[in-house]
């Protein structure tokens, strides 16, 4: 296979994909014009967890404050209109997720890092997630695509929801949250990103790198589960839940990765494209401890209050990959894409 030149990391920019309802349109038409202009209050939807409109104008809200959005002026990231919108939205999409993910019993502050384990291994049970099975053993080249299509549109961009929560911590777990995302920046080499491990693994799997490139092909049950860190990341009040979904997603990160990386191999892609998915088997399985005990368990002890948020902020993030993994073996079982089909040309 041949080795192609390894994508260069560029400032971020994100191209507006087009309105996909009333409430992604009210948001364009807004941004089109400068700050100020009204935005408008977004009509409700039946299910806010997946609606494909709500979650894309959601995901266009936070993309505010990590990219640049072609067009678009900066002063709208602080817009005071803008801000009561996305906090509409907000409402209506945690709303919904705490109606479907109840806070689990805390029980004693000090033992979350105990609960956090028995929580993953309940809603992992069987123990080998089933889309990483499908991956490893079935999945077609095109099928590996879209995988990392979805996944893109918080790969290209890891660990910056968690980083939030540096500033809201203290003590031993602002050290061990430090510890983890050095090591998700690469740990100074700026080659080892895992922003830019997944940029290298798109290219060498045919697909553009280049940042939000297929956001108008995701669904809103693929951007809620990016939504979801935006939300507990920028708001101090859910710094509890953030750290927990950091948790949970070190604990569940490296059995399936290795099983992606045998897929892609499985397929004849070579080290470019494996190289993403290896590094998360090593890395994640150190990740796990520090997140799980160092920095959730330590948190919980530090602020007991927390104690709640930091076992909902796991279990959001465990249900909203299950809905998401469920969505894309239901496309693939049916012979179908999982993505949404691309927008005609304008």
């Amino acid at each position: 296979m041949t080795q192609a030149a390894t994508p260069t990391p560029v400032a971020r920019r994100l191209a507006l994909p087009p309105a996909r309802g009333p409430i992604s349109a009210l948001l364009l038409d807004a941004l089109a014009g400068r700050p100020g202009t009204p935005v408008g209050a977004p009509p409700p939807c039946a299910d806010p967890l997946a609606d494909d409109d709500l979650q894309l104008t959601l995901y266009l809200c936070y993309e505010l404050h990590y990219a640049e959005l072609e067009g678009v002026d900066g002063d709208w990231e602080w817009d005071p209109g803008l801000l009561a919108f996305r906090a509409a939205l907000e409402r209506a999409f945690e709303d919904a997720l705490r109606a479907a993910v109840p806070v689990p019993p805390a029980g004693d502050p000090r033992e979350v890092g105990a609960a956090l384990h028995a929580l993953v291994a309940a809603e992992t049970d069987p123990p080998t997630p089933p889309l990483s099975r499908w991956v490893e053993a079935r999945a077609s080249a095109e099928q590996m695509r879209e995988l990392l299509i979805h996944r893109s549109a918080y790969q290209l961009k890891e660990a910056d929801p968690h980083s939030w929560a540096i500033p809201r911590l203290s003590g031993a777990p602002k050290a061990a949250l430090v510890e983890v995302q050095a090591d998700e920046y690469g740990g100074g080499e700026a080659s080892r990103v895992h922003a830019t491990l997944f940029a290298v693994a798109m290219d060498a799997v045919g697909l553009d790198p280049t940042y939000g490139a297929y956001v108008e092909r995701l669904p809103g049950i693929t951007l809620a589960t990016v939504n979801l860190m935006s939300l507990c990341g920028l708001h101090r009040r859910l710094r509890g839940a953030i750290v927990g979904h950091l948790a949970a997603f070190e604990m569940t990160s490296s059995l399936p990765s290795r099983r992606y990386a045998n897929g892609l191999r499985r397929l004849g892609f070579d080290g470019r494209a494996t190289d993403f998915f290896d590094e998360h088997v090593e890395a994640d399985a150190v990740h796990e401890n520090i997140a799980a005990w160092d920095l959730a368990g330590g948190l919980a002890a530090s602020e007991p209050a927390l104690a709640p948020d930091v076992l909902w902020g796991a279990s959001a993030l465990l249900a909203l990959e299950a809905r998401w993994a469920g969505h894309l073996l239901g496309a693939w079982e049916r012979g179908e894409s999982s993505l949404l089909a691309a927008p005609a040309p304008a």
